[in-house]
């Protein structure tokens, strides 16, 4: 029943934004009573934060395996930032509630912020990076990511973007363009797809206006 709930709710959002999905909206799409929706979250930001972290949990179980399968700290951000990036292409109604949740709070728990702020870590350890803290490092790597995959769920958008996000980020955190360029192009290691999860049952099965949607992200991270 919570998966139930997570996935209806995750669909609204990718097509409405959080601000303008109720409770109402979840409980109706998943069919079940406001009692239960209770039962399972106790607020609607619950809710909200909950899918937040079942879907970056999901992401990493997928991604962080090739992500470390990597030695060089600049592979590993650009690895995840591509991996990420692709999820609109190959999980459109996943990437476009990412992009509809909008910039995430590095406040808050997030596993996926505190992979990428791992490598970004090392790198800056290693000499790989420039030195500079590392919220701005994880900055440039979280707006190049999410930028990518905004752009992506759009159409014509060009096929090797998440690689150009990829090696502009790697050339603000002080690689050279040459050793940018090289590593963003780089080929990606194969993902194991999971075999259960929220993202499964999203590969090529968009809302009819998601990616229209995703053209006029933003709001906060609210359910009302």
């Amino acid at each position: 029943m919570r998966a139930r709930l997570l996935s209806s709710a995750m669909r609204l959002i990718a097509e409405k934004g959080p601000a303008a999905t109720s409770i109402d909206d979840v409980i109706s799409a998943a069919e079940v009573s406001r009692g239960t929706f209770y039962k399972y979250f106790p607020s609607p930001d619950t809710l909200v934060q909950e899918l937040a972290i079942e879907v970056a949990n999901e992401l990493i179980r997928m991604a962080d395996p090739v992500v470390q399968s990597y030695d060089d700290p600049a592979e590993r951000v650009s690895a995840g930032l591509r991996l990420v990036a692709r999820l609109a292409i190959d999980h459109p109604l996943a990437a476009t509630f990412l992009v509809r949740l909008g910039w995430p709070d590095a406040r808050s728990p997030n596993m996926l912020l505190d992979v990428v702020k791992r490598d970004l870590a090392e790198g800056i350890r290693q000499g790989r990076f420039t030195r500079m803290p590392i919220a701005l490092a994880l900055n440039i790597v979280t707006g190049a990511g999410l930028g990518a995959t905004h752009t992506m769920l759009e159409p014509g958008c060009e096929p090797d973007f998440a690689e150009q996000s990829a090696a502009a980020a790697l050339r603000g955190l002080g690689l050279d363009a040459k050793s940018a360029e090289r590593i963003a192009n780089k080929p990606l290691k194969p993902v194991e797809v999971l075999s259960e999860g929220l993202l499964t049952g999203t590969s090529d099965t968009p809302a009819p206006d998601v990616a229209k949607s995703a053209r006029q992200a933003g709001g906060r991270r609210k359910a009302g």
